[in-house]
C-alpha cells in the first residue's frame, strides 16, 4: 500500500512520509480492516475507501493544527474517537504531541488499546469513558480538542469547554453543513479563529476545519 498512500494524496497534501511512518499507517489500516470484520468499527470497507475516507481525511487537518499548536508538547483530546480517527494518524505523524482518545464504547476502546500496543504509540492515552466524566476528573487539561463526525457543533463545543485550558482551541472537522451549524453557535461565547477548506485529493466531497476558541468571561 506504500505507493497507494502517495498516489491517493499524501504527497499532494505536502507530506513526505518516511518508511517508518508509512509502515505504521499501513499497519493501522490493516488492523482496522481486520477488526472491522468482527467488531463493526466503521461502515466504510475496502482498501481504497479506507485510505481516502479515513487516513487522508484525518491527516489533512495537520497543516492547520501545526500552525496553531506551536508549543513543544501539546495536550490534545479526541472526543468520540471511535476507530482512532483522526487521533491515531496524527499521533503517528506527530510523535511529540500527546493525544487522549476518549471513547465510551468498549469494543472500540479495546481496538484503540490494541493499536496503541501494536504500534508502540507511547504518545496516546485511551479513556473508556464518556466525555462528561473526563471533564469532571480532568478539567482544563487540554491545549486542544478535536473530533471527526462526532456530534453537532454546538454540542461538541459544550463538551469541549470544560476540557480546555484558558487559551485552548477546538478543531472541528466538518463537511458542507458547517455554515448551518455555525449559525447555532453563540459568538458571545466563542471566537471563530479560522474556517479553512480541506482539499482532500481524489475525493469529491467538501471538507472544512473550523477552529474556535472560548471567550472567557470575567466573573461578576
Amino acid at each position: 500500500m506504500s505507493s497507494e498512500l502517495a498516489t491517493l494524496g499524501t504527497a499532494d497534501l505536502g507530506f513526505n512520509l518516511n518508511p517508518e511512518e508509512i509502515a505504521d499507517l499501513e499497519l493501522f489500516l490493516q488492523e482496522m480492516g481486520r477488526w472491522n470484520q468482527v467488531h463493526n468499527l466503521t461502515a466504510i470497507e475496502g482498501g481504497k475507501n479506507l485510505v481516502l475516507l479515513h487516513l487522508i481525511d484525518s491527516i489533512a487537518v495537520l497543516p492547520i493544527m501545526r500552525h496553531f499548536l506551536n508549543m513543544a508538547n501539546p495536550q490534545i483530546a479526541d472526543l468520540g474517537s471511535g476507530g482512532g480517527l483522526p487521533a491515531i494518524p496524527i499521533a503517528i505523524l506527530q510523535p511529540s504531541w500527546n493525544l487522549t482518545l476518549i471513547e465510551a464504547i468498549r469494543k472500540k476502546t479495546a481496538f484503540l488499546q490494541h493499536v496503541r500496543g501494536k504500534l508502540s504509540l507511547t504518545n496516546i492515552q485511551v479513556l473508556s469513558e464518556r466525555v462528561e466524566a473526563v471533564s469532571k476528573k480532568e478539567p482544563g487539561r487540554f491545549d486542544a480538542v478535536i473530533s471527526r463526525a462526532f456530534t453537532k457543533l454546538t454540542h461538541f463545543l459544550e463538551l469541549s469547554l470544560p476540557l480546555l485550558k484558558p487559551e485552548g482551541l477546538v478543531f472541528a472537522m466538518k463537511a458542507k453543513r458547517a455554515d448551518e451549524e455555525l449559525k447555532g453557535v453563540c459568538m458571545d461565547d466563542w471566537r471563530l479563529v479560522a474556517d479553512e477548506p480541506l482539499q482532500i485529493p481524489n475525493l469529491a466531497v467538501e471538507r472544512r476545519i473550523l477552529v474556535l476558541s472560548p471567550v472567557r468571561k470575567l466573573p461578576l
